[in-house]
This record gives C-alpha cells, structure tokens and sequence, in this order.
C-alpha cells in the first residue's frame, strides 16, 4: 500500500509539473477592454475567460497549441501559442455589424463610442474604404465628397488639384491629419488628399466645426483624420486591378499579418492617368499622371499592453497638364502653355502605445516628412522642399465617473527654395509648442460633459488659448442632443490652399504687420435612433455657426501677384446640416441635405463666399444580396454658387452606379459610372480665357471631365 500511494503521489507531481500553464488575457479589438465568457479550446483542452478577461489553460507539453476562440456576436478565431510564463493578449473582432455599432473614434483620444461622444465625429470605415477602392481607387476625394456638409473644390484645371471645404469654408481651414498626426500643410499640403488611397485605411474621421483644442491650428472648419488600417491575426491579402474609360488605370496592392509579437502591413499602389481634354478646346481636363505610392510598417508586441509601431511611406507622382499638342509632341511657336508638377513625399513615423494598468494609456508618437516639389511651366521654373516634423506625448486615464486626456506635442515646418528661378517668396521657419487637457465627466441623468483647454506657443505669431465645451444628453434610447463651443485660430501662409491655384512666382510673402486668424465655433444637435429588429433609422439634425476674425484675404493686384493682410470685419459661415440613415430588408439608404450661408463681412456688398453652394443634397441607395450582389446608386444637387460680382453659376445633378459581383470571399468584379448626366463646366461656358500661348482659366464650380466608366476586379485571401 505504502508502494502504490508513493507511485501514485510521484506520479501526480510529475504530471502537474508537466503541464505548463498558458495564460490568457482576451480583449474586445475594437473597445480594448477585457472579455467575459470567451470559449477556449485548443484539442481536449477547455477553458472559459472570467470577468477579467483572462483564462489558463494547463497544456501537458511544451509544443505548440493550436487555440480556437469564440464568443457571441464576435469572429471566431484560431492562433498558435507556445506555453510560457507571459500572459498572451488575443483581441477579438466584433462582426461587422456589431462592429459598425461600437465604432471607436481615435480622433476624440478617450476610447469612445461613436453614439456617446459629445465631441460629434461622422465615421466612414472599413467598409466605405473597401467599396471605394473598387470604385475610386486612387484617392479619397470622391467618397469625402458624398458626405454632407462636405465640398470638394478643385483648385487647378491644369493639374487636378483639390482641396476639402467644410461648412462653407474655404479648404485651408481643413486640416488633414493621418493618424492624429498633421502632414499636409502649407507648401506640402499640395496634392494631399489626391494622394492617398483608400485600401490602405481603416477608416476616416470627420469632425465638423473647431477641434484645435486637441489638434492645435488649423482645424478651424474641421478636420479629417485618416486612420491606418492595423495588421489581423490570420493575414489580410488584397490586390486591385482598375481601368476607366478616361485613361486611368490602377493596381494596389495590401498584405498584412501578425502574430503574438510581431506583425507588418505593406500598401504598395500605382497609378497611370492619361491626359484627356474632353471639351475639345485643345487644353487637357484632366492631367497626365504616374504615381507610385509605399507605404509598409512595422508593428511589435513586446509585453502584454505594449505596442510599437515604424513605418515609412513613399509617394513619388509627376502630373502635366497644359496645351494637348505640347503633352504629346511638344512646343511649337503657337503652342507653348504646359505645367508639370514633379512631387516627392518621403514619410518616417514611430509610435507607442503602452498600458499603465486601471486603463490608463501612454501614447507616444513622432513623424518627419520631407516634400519636395518642382513646378515647370513655359514661363517659370521653380524647385522647393518643405519639412515637416511632429511629436507627441498623451496619458489618457479613465476613473469611475470620469476620464482625463492630457499631453503635449511639438510641430514646425521648414520651407526652403532650392535652385531655380527666382520667386517673391522667402524661406521660412514655424515652430509650435503646446500643452492640452481634457475631462470628460459622466453626470448623473444620462449627461456627459466634456471640457478642454489648449495653450500654444507660434515663433512667430505668438501665444494661443484655445478652450472647448461640449455636452451630450440622452433623453431616451432614441433621442440625444449635442450643443458645444470651440476656439480657434490659423497661422497665415502664403502657401495655404486656396479656391484656385496661383502661380508660385506671382505669390507675395507676408507682410511683418499680418496677425493670425482666430476663430469661435458653435454647434448644436438632436439625433433620433429606431431600431426594429435587422432595420433601423438614423436622423441627424445639426445647427453650426463658425465667425473669423482678422481673416487672411488674398487680393491679385493689378500686376498679377498675389498679395496678403488681414481684413477689419470678419467672416461668417452658419446654417443647417441634416442626414438620414436608414437600413431596411438589405436595403441602405442615407439622405443628406446642407444649408449654409457663408459671408464675408469685410466687404460692402457681395459678401457671399464665392463658389459656395447655398443649398446641397445627397443621396445614396445600396443592396446587397445574399454575399452575390451589391449595387448601389447615388446622386447629388449642388445649388446655385455666388462669384465675384453679381454672378452666380447654375445649379446641377450628379449621378453615379455600380454594380458588384462577388465570388465567395476572395474575388468581386465592379463595374461603376460616375456623372451619368454628363455634366461639365465646359457645357456652360468656356473654361479658360486669353490666347493658347497663354490661358488664364477659370475658378472651377463644376465638373469638368465628364462621365466615367469603371471596371475593377479585387482578389483577396
């Protein structure tokens, strides 16, 4: 007896010394916040994660477990793990409908839901990036364009440069950020969001009205944060092959993966663009174009709550636009205008994103970029580089009532002329330094109230005090409301976009006397929300006001250049922005209308904001059968659009359609038509005056390159 009880005993503690325990920690990917009740199973083995969402699992071995995770209303997943003494975090996907539901905003830095936040951000995600980029492969500025309180202008006939208004404001009020960190500004802000593709986002971010107090100057009108996509467990695989009938041809091209501490995605994207002149007045509509983007990154998981992200991205692009007979045989004694823009964009970022435990977060995060850009014309040449740089630093800590967001960062940018014709313009040198801090409060009655303050330091332009309130209600699970009040302010630029493009060699710098612009931003809303079952409806009524003060006014002076100061009386911009979402029976639907009245109160008379529509809407319907068929329509009114002088362009229709059919999982076909009406500038009146040796065109209002096909083909594995 006493032999067998020592065999027995032995035996027991060999077996529990044999069996390495893992050690489990599941989070939800899209809230990182811990799961209860996930199933485990890895071969005979089964285990279920507590209310800390953590599980352990006594493996008797030392070779790898292949672990199935699954829970409710999340995608199940399998990953392989070695036993050891770390605690392995797993993040778990919500389905996309789920996921819709709980989108978390980056932009507001405290974790948020969308439906919760008092700060109002409008979200296009995985989904709207995955469908564009089968329609427009090659940059974001249509889909940002279907969003309601949202113009895109473009700037250049010449060279198809654009830029994004919100609210009636002119696009320099707009600042651009890719993940929280600002990139395109000044003279690198050229060609920013014509060069950023969709397949490599997560999602955009659009805050309408002034969030400078988390983002410093320049998101006077709103911003837009492009938000990177992040790499899965399991690996995502994407090529896309895209052909227009306006000579446009693309592939992009994305891979990810990861695993427990390493993982990597890579966005690699070209495009060719033929020129075409589609009103047959010999000057191109449409520029010639090759662009060739890189964007690959680097991600490790050292610890448990420990990220570390570097990354680097390459743009390399080179548009003519210009007289058709010089873009294909050259110049000649009559025909001589042409422009060529030759833009190199080289990109390093490094981020961290460490958990202090409680929930508590550090965020670190850096950028340098260097744009350099060559414009040559018949009449000038010039060759100029900016740098860009961006640091960082953010503790967000959440208690029980409450969570607070504070930080610091620094920001400059360094314009530099290189060898080239001489221009007006100086070099010039910005710095900024600045701290901010924000709580959001929970208050009894389903309120939650949110207060934040921004103290910037400009080298030149001095100190800034930027305050922000915001409050949101719930009244019922259908009913909300948001009111809040922000500050404000814009450093002047020469080199800021503008309505239309000005020849770099006619801008003039900026006088020692120029003050910044300094702005107070109003908003107010009510939301309503039914869900019945797989249908529901979504209506957003919202109210802005936004005034300016020392506005900086461009004025062309009789000698054609282009000169700046600040203007006694302010601008103004107010209206109505209102949007209905409805799914119903696989149909989806969203309806959107803005009133705006944007003035200029420094002027006399013809005070309206020229080229901005009074009345537009917008229209999208989509259906999707059973994982088969997608097609979708949408259309849009843009009104009236005031111009210099008593003026006004006509109002116009837009159309577009596309239809998709998808193959399982890993193969879809698209063919889209976008202005199935035909609609151009160029049908009302001519676009350019003066000779063919030398143009002076138009501020555009409208389309000017017609209707377009499209057809695509997207494999994915």
């Amino acid at each position: 007896m006493k032999t067998f009880l020592t065999g027995f005993f032995i035996s027991f503690f060999i077996t529990a010394a044999a069996q390495a325990p893992l050690r489990l920690l599941i989070k939800d990917a899209a809230t990182n916040t811990p799961l209860q009740a996930v199933s485990i199973v890895a071969a005979n083995l089964h285990a279920v994660s507590n209310d800390s969402g953590i599980a352990i699992l006594y493996h008797p071995g030392n070779e790898k477990l292949i672990i199935t995770f699954s829970h409710t209303g999340y995608l199940t997943q399998k990953i392989s793990l070695m036993p050891d003494t770390a605690i392995h975090e797993v993040w778990m996907l919500p389905h996309q409908k789920d996921l819709e539901e709980v989108t978390i905003i980056s932009s507001t830095r405290n974790n948020q839901r969308i439906e919760n936040s008092p700060l109002k951000v409008e979200v296009l995600g995985k989904e709207e990036m995955d469908e564009e980029n089968t329609i427009k492969p090659g940059n974001i500025s249509s889909i940002l364009g279907d969003v309601s309180g949202i113009q895109i202008q473009q700037s250049s006939a010449v060279t198809g440069n654009a830029n994004v208004r919100i609210q009636g404001l002119e696009g320099r009020y707009t600042q651009i950020l890719r993940d929280g960190m600002p990139l395109f500004d000044g003279f690198s802000g050229s060609f920013g969001i014509m060069q950023i593709p969709p397949l490599d986002l997560k999602q955009i971010e659009l805050i309408k009205g002034s969030a400078s107090t988390l983002y410093g100057g320049g998101a006077i009108g709103g911003l837009i944060n492009l938000i990177s996509k992040k790499p899965q467990y399991g690996g995502e695989h994407i090529v896309t092959f895209n052909q227009t009938t306006l000579k446009e041809s693309n592939v992009n091209v994305w891979l990810s993966k990861r695993n427990q501490h390493i993982g990597y995605t890579s966005f690699i994207g070209y495009t060719r663009q033929g020129a075409a002149d589609v009103d047959k007045d010999g000057f191109s509509d449409v520029a010639k174009n090759n662009a060739f983007i890189f964007h690959p990154k680097i991600f490790f998981y050292p610890g448990a709550g420990t990220g570390i992200t570097a990354g680097y991205t390459g743009t390399f692009e080179k548009r003519t636009g210009g007289d058709m007979v010089v873009i294909t045989n050259g110049k000649n004694d009559i025909h001589q205008f042409f422009e060529t823009n030759k833009n190199i964009r080289h990109t390093g970022e490094l981020a961290l994103e460490k958990s202090l435990g409680n929930k508590k977060k550090l965020d670190i995060k850096s950028s340098i970029s260097s744009f350099v850009r060559t414009i040559t014309s018949n009449q000038n040449y010039f060759k100029g580089s900016q740098l860009n740089y961006f640091a960082e630093a953010s503790l967000f800590i959440p208690t029980e009532k409450s969570s607070w967001v504070m930080g610091a960062n620094v920001l400059g940018e360094r314009f530099k002329k290189l060898p080239s014709n001489p221009v007006l313009l100086s070099d010039y040198t910005y710095h900024t330094a600045g701290v901010f801090i924000q709580s959001t409060l929970t208050l009894p009655v389903q309120t939650t109230l949110e207060a934040g303050l921004r103290l910037d330091h400009h080298n030149r332009f001095g100190n800034f005090v930027l305050p922000r309130v915001a409050l949101f209600h719930r009244f019922s699970t259908q009913w909300a409301a948001r009111a809040g009040i922000g500050f404000g302010y814009k450093v002047p630029n020469p080199l800021s976009v503008q309505n239309t493009d000005a020849p770099i060699e006619k801008i003039q710098p900026l006088g020692n006397d120029i003050k910044a612009e300094k702005s107070a931003g109003y908003n107010a809303e009510v939301n309503y929300k039914f869900t019945a079952g797989e249908n529901n409806i979504f209506i957003n009524q919202a109210f802005f006001l936004t005034q300016i003060s020392h506005p900086v006014v461009g004025m062309l002076q009789p000698n054609g250049q282009l000169s700046f100061s600040n203007a006694g009386k302010s601008i103004v911009t107010k209206g109505t922005d209102t949007y209905i979402q409805l799914s119903v029976d696989e149909w989806e639907i969203y309806l959107g209308y803005t009133y705006t009245i944007a003035q200029r109160k420094y002027l006399q008379q013809h005070q309206w904001m020229p080229l901005t529509p009074r009345h537009r809407a917008a229209f999208t319907l989509v259906k999707e059968i059973e994982d088969s068929w997608r097609f979708g329509l949408e259309g849009s009114y843009t009104g009236p659009q005031p111009r210099d002088g008593d003026s006004k362009t006509p109002g116009y229709l837009f159309a577009a359609a596309m239809v998709e059919r998808k193959f399982g999982h890993k193969l879809s076909v698209v063919l889209n038509g976008e202005n199935l009406f035909d609609y151009r500038q160029s049908k009302h009146e001519t676009l350019y005056t003066g000779t063919v040796s030398n143009p002076v065109f138009k501020p555009l209002w409208a389309p000017i390159d017609g209707r377009i096909l499209n057809f695509s083909v997207r494999v994915k594995w």
